[in-house]
């Protein structure tokens, strides 16, 4: 029997606050790669970690906020534990995998096009395996070409926002990132359900999983408390709060911050005598 698929349950609320938090993940997570690029290399890898964590954190909880808002009319819908937790681990790894390439690489050329992709493949893989982690009475199966657009969306879009994070150049920059960052993730998920379709056997509840509610919320705390720590951190630089480099000697406590005009030996020994008297070089009569 042809299950009816709903994924707006809860109206357009779900979809807000699932674009809204992988904004947020992709903002951070982008900032972070951002900002690898123009410190040295020791500080280079904790920058790039804290920003794959962000946006790992990010896509996975906007995944599965719009899967709050996503039931099939004739059977309840449970979610496997550790497929669960195998989704976010992908998501982390594989986000990061294009984090890094870019962030040693440069965002152009053939590092920018690696990055990207294994970025988008990361999201999709990601959104893919939480799918492989529902338990219902029932059969999922795939439009094997839309399925090939979200894939295709997640990996042009993931390009697009690691470009415009390597040049970033203030505020709006960093914005324009971040929602490109945010439609990657929302535009690969929605395109993806629309593949969906859902043959419900109609024989009994499915025994193996957790509900939602049960499972999902407290799931959400850990990658909650990751983004609020990069959120943080982005805040009040590392650089700073933790001493980082030393900075410019004009910069330094006690330190004109303009750097010193550069004058002969003899005209510093000149000055440092003092006031030299001017004497008349006519002739004394005696």
């Amino acid at each position: 029997m042809q299950g009816t698929v709903d994924g707006f349950s809860y109206g357009l609320v779900t979809p807000l606050v699932a674009y809204l938090m992988a904004c947020l993940g992709g903002a951070l997570g982008l900032r972070c790669t951002t900002r690898a690029m123009t410190v040295t290399r020791s500080w280079r890898p904790g920058w790039l970690a804290l920003g794959t964590a962000a946006i790992g954190s990010g896509i996975w909880t906007m995944h599965f906020i719009a899967m709050m808002g996503f039931t099939i009319e004739g059977t309840p819908i449970h979610y496997d534990r550790a497929m669960t937790f195998a989704s976010l681990a992908v998501a982390i790894v594989m986000v990061g995998t294009g984090i890094f390439i870019v962030g040693y690489r440069g965002a152009s050329g053939t590092a920018l096009f690696t990055g990207g992709t294994v970025t988008g493949l990361g999201i999709a893989s990601m959104h893919y395996l939480g799918m492989a982690g529902m338990s219902l009475d029932g059969r999922l199966e795939y439009d094997v070409p839309t399925v090939a657009v979200s894939v295709a969306i997640a990996m042009a879009a993931a390009t697009a926002a690691l470009w415009a994070a390597g040049r970033a150049r203030g505020f709006l920059w960093s914005v324009g990132a971040s929602l490109v960052m945010g439609l990657a993730v929302a535009g690969m998920h929605y395109t993806g359900m629309a593949a969906l379709n859902v043959h419900v056997h109609g024989t009994s509840d499915p025994t193996a999983g957790e509900p939602a509610a049960a499972l999902l919320g407290p799931m959400m705390v850990g990658p909650l408390a990751l983004l609020v720590l990069a959120g943080i951190v982005v805040i009040f630089d590392p650089l700073v709060v933790m001493g980082g480099p030393a900075a410019p000697a004009e910069h330094k406590p006690g330190v004109p911050a303009h750097p010193s005009v550069h004058r002969s030996p003899a005209r510093g020994r000149l000055r440092a005598r003092g006031p030299v008297e001017h004497r008349s070089r006519t002739p004394q009569r005696r």
